[in-house]
């Protein structure tokens, strides 16, 4: 798979930008087809195949990533440490070990499926909607970060009541909350109950 950013839009042999694609699916999250990425987030949205990774250092902090303000939907806002879109046919832990690597510079020592969650999330500022199929995972980042500044703004790495903090200061993600919160068992499973998540 070639490493290119989510947004980029490759050139094709024959000159033309080949347009990035999203794998539809139903409700039961079988693929039905494939869309091309801005057009699968124009109102109402399509559903389409979508991941999101949660990484934790060896205190159960989870490393959260503000997205770069060069993002065509919810820059600048904060949001969980990596997400994104399978190619069509790559498997969703493919992608989110790919985009994780692409967006921070980094692989995950460990990485977990942690189950799936649907939503339907519009985003009042880009008016764009997150129609997404998501397959979460959790996991363990022992590496330094080296994030790549055309998709990642600012990283920290924050505890239960550091995230509740910023929460309700800074913007966030529409997905985070939903995401985070349906990742919860596996979290607690993989940092322990030390962690407080």
């Amino acid at each position: 798979m070639p490493i290119t950013p989510a947004t980029a839009t490759p050139s094709s042999s024959n000159g033309t930008a080949d347009a990035i694609l999203l794998e539809l699916v139903d409700e039961n999250g079988v693929t039905i087809g494939t869309a091309e990425k801005l057009s699968a987030h124009q109102p109402p949205g399509k559903l389409h195949r979508a991941f999101s990774v949660f990484l934790f250092d060896e205190r159960g902090r989870l490393l959260i990533q503000q997205r770069a303000l060069g993002k065509y939907h919810s820059p600048g806002v904060w949001s969980n440490t990596c997400c994104g879109h399978p190619y069509p046919g790559e498997a969703p832990f493919a992608a989110a070990a790919r985009r994780t690597y692409e967006e921070l510079g980094v692989s995950p020592s460990l990485l977990a499926e942690a189950g799936t969650v649907r939503y339907n999330h519009p985003d009042p500022a880009s008016g764009l909607v997150e129609q997404e199929y998501n397959h979460l995972f959790v996991g363990l980042v022992q590496a330094e970060l080296r994030p790549d500044p055309e998709e990642v703004a600012g990283t920290a790495f924050v505890s239960p009541a550091e995230l509740t903090e910023r929460h309700a200061k800074d913007t966030f993600s529409a997905w985070f909350m939903t995401v985070l919160d349906a990742a919860r068992p596996a979290v607690r499973e993989l940092t322990g109950p030390s962690a407080g998540w």
